[in-house]
């Protein structure tokens, strides 16, 4: 009996309430016959509506460029154009990039990053391999001209090879998840297919590059977004540790005159601890890390930092101030900061690849003794004289190189002395 009250009552309240009121005549001119916003409204407010509600009609007779029309207002062509340049509308969103309804830039930008930068990190990285390749069949590998000495002096401390192997792990590991996801979907996965067919020819999963390339990137984005962090560690220490000794000098610019004796066998010219071709890596890496890192964290933190945008705008002042104004883009959507983050991270992250795999070679199996340096931290005091002689000869003055067992150790060398010469030219550090 409540049950029936209550529906009698609800029923009461409303039904009535339409069967009294006339239904309003709407004026559907303006759609062809079909609903109006009006319409929609008084259904909304519980008002009595006409029982031809137009849905069938198509709005066919309604003007082509009015209110309603099948063209809309006069302003779309505007509204439109506005949404293709990425320009954001009003959203009670959070999300920054919300409000922009369409990017065009976003399609130049998959088709670079699908293309272009694979393309020529292909190029970049072969041309490096291919040079050292020749270099080391032309010249050969970088010998010691007189030969194993019987003495070992100290050229790193374990602070100092810590840094760079923190530095150098750390790259090796971020490299190859960034090429991996640079060439992931277009190139791994159908070498994956082509793999699994050739060894499954009976049966062939079609998912089979999908799936397991999927694993290894969700992996690889895991750890490339973590293990920047030490790398970016590695940068401070070593840029704190070696700055100093890594200013160039008047002696760096006679090593590079002299090809830093690279190309021949009979001539090794002067050098401090680092000569002029370790400082050039050394601000290389310094610059380019400190780049790469920069962009790294804008793609950390998306929408955070509008890097870019400053950028350009810096850019374009200088060349406005040399009479070379650039017109550069400066105001640029989160989502376009993004684009031009991630483009240059790809690129400066593959010039230090290709930069780190000529400094594995010098320091590996290019020039022998070399890698000593950071294994143990000792090198051989021929090969010390012959590459850093300046240095040699400052250690000798205060008294931190050992002498011989005997005058006539046969493991010494005898083309030079054991001792660089009395008063050595050493210019101030």
């Amino acid at each position: 009996m409540s049950v029936a009250a209550v529906l009698f009552l609800s029923s009461g309240s409303s039904v009535p309430a339409q069967e009294n009121t006339a239904p309003v005549t709407v004026d559907r001119s303006a759609t062809g016959g079909a609903q109006t916003l009006d319409d929609i409204l008084r259904r909304q407010r519980g008002e009595n509506i006409p029982a031809d509600l137009g849905n069938g009609v198509t709005g066919t007779g309604a003007p082509s460029d009015g209110p309603l029309g099948s063209q809309g207002v006069l302003s779309d062509s505007e509204l439109w154009r506005r949404a293709r340049q990425g320009q954001a509308f009003t959203t009670s969103s959070q999300d920054p990039n919300a409000g922009i309804l369409v990017q065009d830039e976003g399609t130049q930008w998959l088709a670079t990053r699908q293309t272009t930068l694979p393309k020529y990190s292909t190029y970049a990285i072969l041309a490096m391999v291919i040079l050292l390749t020749l270099f080391m069949l032309i010249r050969g590998r970088i010998r010691i001209m007189s030969g194993w000495s019987s003495i070992k002096i100290e050229r790193f401390t374990f602070i100092e090879r810590f840094g760079h192997w923190l530095l150098a792990t750390s790259f090796v590991i971020l490299a190859i998840t960034g090429l991996s996801l640079l060439f992931g979907r277009e190139y791994v996965v159908p070498g994956l297919d082509w793999i699994h067919a050739k060894m499954n020819p009976d049966a062939i999963d079609p998912n089979y590059g999908r799936d397991a390339y999927a694993w290894f990137a969700l992996a690889g984005k895991w750890l490339h977004d973590n293990i920047a962090w030490a790398f970016m560690i590695g940068l401070v220490l070593i840029f704190v540790m070696w700055v100093f000794r890594n200013i160039p000098t008047w002696t760096d610019v006679k090593w590079l005159a002299k090809g830093g004796g690279m190309f021949s066998n009979a001539s090794h010219p002067h050098a401090r601890k680092f000569n002029a071709g370790q400082k050039i890596l050394f601000w290389l890496v310094i610059l380019l890390g400190g780049s790469l890192s920069a962009s790294g964290i804008s793609l950390l933190q998306p929408g955070e930092y509008a890097m870019f945008a400053a950028t350009f705008e810096k850019l374009n002042m200088a060349g406005e101030a040399i009479g070379y104004p650039l017109g550069l883009e400066t105001s640029l959507s989160p989502i376009e900061e993004m684009q031009y983050s991630q483009v240059w991270h790809t690129i400066i992250g593959v010039a230090m690849i290709v930069i780190v795999i000529a400094h594995i070679y010098i320091g590996s199996v290019g020039m022998q003794g070399a890698f000593s340096a950071m294994g143990s931290g000792k090198v051989d005091l021929n090969w010390a004289r012959e590459h850093h002689d300046l240095w040699v000869a400052k250690l000798e003055k205060k008294g931190k190189v050992p002498r011989p067992a005997g005058a006539s150790n046969p493991n010494t060398r005898t083309t030079m002395p054991l001792r660089a010469p009395k008063k050595p030219t050493v210019p101030a550090e």
